[in-house]
């Protein structure tokens, strides 16, 4: 008989599929219908270190008691802080109530300052794991590699020393040793790395001269580089691999499997078709697993990984070069 169940954090899922963080597990309602349709577990809308700083700089600057009252600005940033914790606390524990699918909380964080406290709280409101979403687009040039992937091991080890639930690290691709310091973040005590977070894209309007968003949503084209890397990794790194940024079908879900991650989050894909698309994507693996004899996904979680692939060497080198030589 086919499971989907698979392990991922040392969580038990039903399903390797997790709702990503996202607008859309801001609802407690949409993650009852998550549940429904088979997720195996949701990463809460994160919980954002700079729009918690903007939130404070707006308030501040709009109060006229900071210039006459110095000791103000302490009193609102404090209170700032804990509306929009507790706001956050409390989407926890209700969804905790509602579902019973592992709620896993998230913080979207560029720094390794006080925020840090926040993961207490958040372990105590119920939340089965915390995913730390580490945003930095390593751009400025006066800052070596070392001093952007410091910041990790910062946020990391900060985290660590407050909690005893799991945690994973969400990174970007932008790494000047990407296996090693991935390979460094499971050692440190990093549960599972998700692969990849994805960055503002902007765009230019060359008619009105200003600044746009473009490519909200991920494409089924941006998979590649995940699958890559997964498949690269899986083997080595001592922790579990979540994948994340193009998985938008079932082809896509089964591919990442085979590479070597233990789950998938999935957020455009749903956006664009609907809740209903997980049901659909978990019954295109179960069609596929009993087509090729597979009973649970830890039967194939890997195989197709560098580790174990027949042809290891297609995942590191570039290979247009014999396509368009006419070379098999």
């Amino acid at each position: 008989m086919i499971s989907l169940k698979t392990n991922y954090l040392g969580l038990t899922l039903k399903s390797p599929i997790i709702v990503g963080s996202s607008g859309l597990t801001s609802s407690v309602e949409n993650i009852i219908d998550f549940e429904k349709q088979g997720a195996g577990a949701v990463v809460l809308k994160s919980l954002f270190e700079e729009q918690i700083l903007n939130e404070i700089h707006h308030t501040i600057g709009q109060s006229e008691l900071t210039n006459q009252y110095p000791e103000a600005l302490d009193y609102i940033s404090n209170y700032t802080q804990a509306n929009s914790l507790d706001k956050y606390l409390a989407l926890i524990g209700e969804c905790k109530k509602a579902v019973s699918i592992p709620v896993i909380a998230s913080i979207n964080c560029a720094s390794a300052t006080e925020w840090m406290r926040y993961a207490t709280k958040i372990q105590e409101a119920g939340a089965d794991a915390l995913e730390l979403n580490i945003y930095i687009m390593p751009s400025d040039p006066d800052k070596t590699s070392a001093q952007n992937e410091k910041v990790y091991f910062d946020v990391l080890e900060g985290v660590l020393k407050h909690v005893s639930i799991p945690v994973a690290v969400k990174i970007s691709p932008y790494f000047a040793g990407l296996a090693e310091t991935t390979r460094k973040l499971s050692w440190a005590g990093a549960k599972g790395i998700v692969m990849f977070n994805r960055f503002y894209s902007p765009d230019i309007d060359i008619d009105s001269l200003k600044l746009s968003a473009t490519h909200i949503f991920s494409s089924p084209d941006e998979i590649y580089q995940s699958l890559r890397w997964i498949a690269l990794l899986s083997g080595t790194v001592h922790c579990d691999i979540a994948a994340s940024t193009g998985v938008h079908d079932a082809k896509g879900l089964i591919k990442m499997l085979l590479a070597g991650a233990k789950a998938v989050e999935v957020v455009s894909t749903v956006y664009q078709n609907g809740h209903g698309r997980i049901a659909e994507m978990l019954a295109g693996i179960t069609t596929w697993m009993e087509a090729h004899n597979f009973d649970k996904p830890s039967d194939f979680i890997g195989i197709m990984s560098l580790e174990k692939a027949e042809n290891p060497v297609a995942y590191e080198r570039v290979q247009f070069m014999k396509h368009y030589a006419g070379i098999e």
